[in-house]
């Protein structure tokens, strides 16, 4: 079994599309939570995963657009995610606030989370990343921190697919990872979409400029 996984989406329509248009033929997708936030198009990319099922953990600003709160969250946060209630229809939002924590998939093999299997906020960077975070599942599956890694263990695989709408690991191309499931690998992926594109939509928007312009740097 052959698994495209992704995360913090983050309302980038552009390189969602790019990595959707990228991926290899698998056996399903998988999301690690953050579909929406930031970016100005959190519908659209709500809509792509509903289309496909794609099982989706609650990421920190999915919760809080769905809650209707900016609790902690700093002003591009904090804008992103006013953006992104108002411009969600109400079954969309639905959808977001019924997202769980945590999921189990491919026959519990591979768990979903969004920042660390204790604390869905807490990130979880690769350093950390250890056998001790692994629970029954052969894979366990990370977001929030946006920076793309994997560690295998002898006890199984820790990994985070990096972010398909805001990288901060350096490199602004957006990132996703195919997981195959029979050989145990993983295959970090980047690939290449229209930044300027985005910089200008959320131009267009009213969202900070900041949010574009962080795209092209990667950070």
């Amino acid at each position: 079994m052959r698994l495209g996984v992704l995360s913090d989406v983050h309302a980038n329509r552009v390189a969602l599309d790019a990595v959707l248009e990228d991926v290899p033929p698998v056996d399903g997708l998988v999301c690690a939570g953050d579909v929406v936030g930031y970016n100005p198009w959190p519908a659209e990319c709500v809509a792509a995963l509903r289309e496909r099922e794609v099982p989706t953990v609650m990421g920190n600003h999915d919760r809080a657009v769905a809650a209707g709160t900016t609790f902690r969250f700093n002003s591009m946060a904090g804008a992103g995610v006013e953006y992104a209630r108002a411009q969600l229809p109400a079954d969309a939002l639905d959808w977001l606030a019924a997202l769980p924590d945590e999921r189990v998939v491919a026959d519990g093999r591979v768990r979903l989370v969004h920042g660390h299997p204790d604390d869905p906020d807490r990130y979880t960077y690769p350093q950390e990343f250890g056998p001790e975070l692994l629970g029954e599942e052969d894979v366990l599956v990370m977001g929030h921190t946006h920076v793309q890694a994997h560690r295998a263990y002898d006890e199984g695989i820790v990994m985070n697919p990096g972010s398909v709408g805001q990288p901060r690991d350096g490199d602004p191309r957006a990132a996703y990872a195919i997981l195959d499931l029979d050989a145990v690998t993983v295959e970090e992926r980047r690939v290449e979409y229209d930044v300027d594109r985005v910089a200008e939509a959320v131009r267009e928007a009213g969202l900070p400029e900041r949010i574009g312009t962080r795209l092209y740097e990667g950070r």
